[in-house]
């Protein structure tokens, strides 16, 4: 371990204890997508206590944020992601991720003259629904970034995990209400999702291995008695690029319309903002956390599946040099990724020991970087 090591990690230890509670104190105040604005304040107001700069908000978005410390010329930004699930809280443990990304970055900033380093903190905001990482992209934030990271709990530690690309629509069917006595002159929205359903199931005989189709009914009729005269779905479908998506999407629209045609209701699609871009990881940046990770004691078996879902930061990898290891919390399969289980575990001693692990290694990571003269070349010289 070089010496910059030891005071990288001699710093993060100095501040574990703040940086955990900010953990627990996001976790406990769960905030959904877009309106993350307690959380991007206690994430703020930390860096800034510790001499960051921070500009907020960015890409139009009230929550998103930059933060900056040092002036290198190798610019290198780690990701907090800070939304929750509805009904569940931090069930991806986003709280963890937020507070990993600011252990890093503290212990990065005083040695960062030192390393020829401009340490950068995004605050990302609706990664579960809503995608602010794209808008974010699309609107310059990510400019001048020469290489960007965050690390993921789950329930496997893997460094290059395979993410999928993802995009959703609103179905809403509109049919004829009546008296469910006297059915005869109703046109029934709700027989609509079903037949929908059923064509997608058949479908799903005719797709390639591994192609995803979600679907789920999220408003349908008030009363057993009362012909449903609207309904609403939403629609999901994840393959390994967004072109294949969107291809997908040709065979399963014809599905809902389907639905339409055969109980006379009328069906209007609409493309959802939540678009997640196929991740391309940096195989130096991972090779780095890797070992960095492994002298913290995590392992990285040889899984023969390392399929997981779905992350806006793809579409920063889309543009930048990016990395989105995974490290695990110690729970049962069952109480896996978004289940209150995992979302209990993010505020307890699971999310506290990865919060240490994955934060140290990311600076440790972003360290040698910086200390690496082929990396940091291959890094800044655009199109390499």
């Amino acid at each position: 371990m070089t010496d910059i090591d030891s005071r990288i990690g001699e710093e993060f230890d100095r501040l574990l204890g703040p940086v955990l509670e900010l953990s627990h104190k996001i976790n406990a105040d769960p905030e959904l997508a877009f309106e993350e604005h307690r959380t991007s304040a206690a994430i703020t107001a930390m860096l800034r206590e510790h001499g960051f700069s921070v500009e907020e908000p960015v890409a139009d978005l009230p929550t998103a944020f930059v933060a900056t410390a040092g002036s290198g010329d190798l610019v290198v930004g780690i990701c907090a992601e800070m939304d929750a699930l509805p009904g569940i809280g931090h069930g991806c443990g986003h709280n963890t991720i937020a507070a990993a990304a600011v252990g890093a970055a503290l212990a990065l900033a005083p040695v960062a003259g030192e390393l020829g380093l401009t340490v950068k903190v995004f605050g990302t905001p609706a990664e579960e629904r809503g995608t602010g990482k794209e808008i974010m992209v699309n609107r310059g934030v990510f400019a001048g970034t020469h290489a960007a990271m965050m690390v993921h709990p789950s329930l496997k530690d893997v460094v290059a995990p395979q993410f999928r690309a993802s995009r959703s629509w609103r179905i809403v069917y509109t049919g004829r209400g009546g008296h469910a006595s006297r059915p005869w002159s109703a046109l029934n929205a709700a027989d609509a999702t079903v037949l929908a359903q059923t064509a997608i199931g058949l479908l799903r005989q005719q797709l390639r291995d591994g192609i995803r189709v979600h679907h789920v009914v999220k408003e349908i009729g008030s009363a057993v008695n009362v012909i449903a005269d609207r309904a609403e779905m939403e629609c999901m479908i994840r393959c390994d690029t967004i072109d294949e998506v969107d291809d997908v999407w040709e065979r399963v629209r014809r599905c809902f319309e389907a639905g339409a045609l055969a109980t006379g209701t009328t069906v209007d699609l609409t493309t959802l903002p939540s678009l997640y871009r196929e991740f391309r990881h940096d195989q130096d940046l991972a090779a780095l956390f890797q070992r960095h990770a492994e002298e913290l004691g995590r392992t990285f078996p040889d899984y023969p599946d390392k399929l997981f879902g779905s992350t806006d930061m793809g579409n920063v990898s889309q543009v930048v040099p990016a990395l989105h290891p995974m490290l695990s919390f110690d729970l049962p399969a069952e109480d896996g990724n978004h289940t209150a289980a995992f979302a209990a575990a993010a505020g307890g001693r699971e999310g506290d020991r990865f919060v240490r692990d994955g934060g140290l290694a990311m600076a440790l990571t972003i360290a040698e970087v910086a200390r690496t003269e082929k990396i940091r070349t291959r890094l800044m010289t655009p199109g390499t």
